[in-house]
This record gives C-alpha cells, structure tokens and sequence, in this order.
C-alpha cells in the first residue's frame, strides 16, 4: 500500500536520509528504531509530505495509487488531509479548543458539514473510551486522554495510514501500554495500517516488522 523508492534527505552538506527504499503493507505495523540522529523523524515527515526529499525529481513515495512526489503543493495538502493521518510526542492539541472541536479539525478542513464530523467525532470518542468528554479542553484531561484524543483527530478521515512519532513518549507506563494496545486494535479491526517512530522497547517488539535506522539508512 506504501512504497517509497530512493528517498534521500540532505541539509547543506549534511546528509540524513541516504536513498532510503520502504515497502509497507494494508494493515501492518511497521516500528522504526534507532538512535537519536539516525533520521527516522526526518524520514516520517518526508512519507507524510510534512517536508520534501532533497531529489524529488529521483525519488517516489507511493501511497495507494498516487506518487506523492508528483503533487502540486495544493494537491499534496488536500492529499495529506484525506489519507495521512498524525500522532506527535506532545499531542499538539489546540488548547482553546474542546475535545470535541480538536478532533473535527480535519474534517472541517476537508469540508465536511459540522453535523457529519460531529457525528463522526462522536463515534471515535465512545470507541476510544472517551464518552462524556468532548466538552473537556486539554489542560481538563489527563495525558493517555490526550493522546487518544489526538489518536481520534488522527482516524477523523479514515486515512489509510497513520503515521507516529514517538506516540508514547510523553507517557507514564499505564497510559502508553493502553495506547499501544489501541493501535493494534485499530489494526485488527479495522486493518488501520501504521509506521511508527519509538524508542519504546515494548511497542518495537509488538509490531508486525521492526526496522533500524542507523545514519541515515534502514536495515531491516
């Protein structure tokens, strides 16, 4: 479902993503692991068009049908909104808005009426163990609340892949195994597919295939 061919990332004279090659399936789990530096953020924002390869002209990101490479930066962001959905360390929850109105956001973007995304929204909450908090800002929530509402907001356009970056780093241990658990759930049962970036040892070894990244290069 994904395939990405010849990625390569460069900053100056610095090299960070050496003609990388990636092939993931519908429905896997894919951990990324390495050490700090090795290029595996870089990588993540490069496959979700976040930030562009240093020879895009040379390169392919395959999702689905489409060669994200080949996009006008109009047509990569309408892309990105539909197909690619985002878990970050710190939530990146907006904190004036509710729970309710955070999760909406890429749907709205997207165009959807407000009764569909609240509608939606609403389903993703009562799933995740969240009924009875929409009304909640983040500061009222605890910290594995927000990261299932930003695992929710993530899931809002049904992307066909999600992609996180340490996604439990910034948890205590209770609240990360609950979240790792929920995305092989999503997995199960809904065959969501996901790359995930982690140092965590336990989530590496859950996953469907763990790859290493060592300066600027994967090796399965």
């Amino acid at each position: 479902m994904i395939k990405a061919q010849n990625i390569s990332k460069n900053y100056g004279d610095l090299s960070i993503l050496k003609s990388i090659d990636l092939e993931v399936r519908k429905g896997e789990v894919i951990a990324i692991v390495g050490a700090s530096g090795a290029g595996k953020t870089t990588l993540l924002q490069v496959l979700g068009s976040l930030d562009q390869a240093s020879n895009t002209s040379e390169c392919s990101i395959q999702i689905g049908a489409v060669d994200i490479t080949k996009l006008s930066p109009k047509e990569i962001a309408q892309f990105r909104n539909k197909h690619i959905g985002f878990i970050f360390q710190f939530h990146q929850l907006l904190p004036e808005f509710t729970a309710l109105e955070n999760i909406c956001i890429p749907a709205f973007i997207a165009g959807t009426s407000k009764q569909d995304a609240t509608a939606r929204a609403l389903e993703l909450l009562d799933y995740l163990g969240l009924k009875g908090r929409e009304h909640h800002k983040p500061n009222q929530l605890s910290g594995g609340e927000q990261q299932r509402i930003a695992v929710a907001r993530a899931l809002m356009n049904q992307p066909d892949v999600i992609l996180a970056d340490e996604p439990s780093g910034n948890l205590d241990s209770e609240s990360a195994k609950n979240l790792h658990d929920l995305f092989f759930k999503l997995r199960d049962e809904f065959k969501q597919t996901f790359i995930i970036v982690t140092h965590n040892k336990e989530l590496a070894a859950m996953a469907d295939r763990t790859l290493y990244m060592k300066d600027g290069k994967l090796i399965n």
